[in-house]
């Protein structure tokens, strides 16, 4: 996968840690964090789903973006 992708996990992330998500963007959906952004391809979305898991945060889902 490569493109945008919305990254959905439980709970509340603090912003302070956006820099460690690659360049990802931090948002907030109800009781949920959203990370937004663009992976250049499968081993970048990877490195990404690794640190959610480093971090023990519970992955909701990964879906692709299509900005409307």
């Amino acid at each position: 996968m490569r493109g945008k992708v919305k990254i959905k996990v439980e709970g509340i992330l603090d912003s302070k840690w956006q820099d460690w998500f690659e360049g990802m963007v931090i948002g907030f959906e109800g009781d949920n964090t959203i990370l937004m952004g663009t992976v250049s391809d499968e081993s970048h979305l990877h490195g990404i789903l690794n640190r959610i898991r480093d971090l023990n945060l519970k992955l909701i889902s990964v879906n692709p973006h299509e900005e409307n």
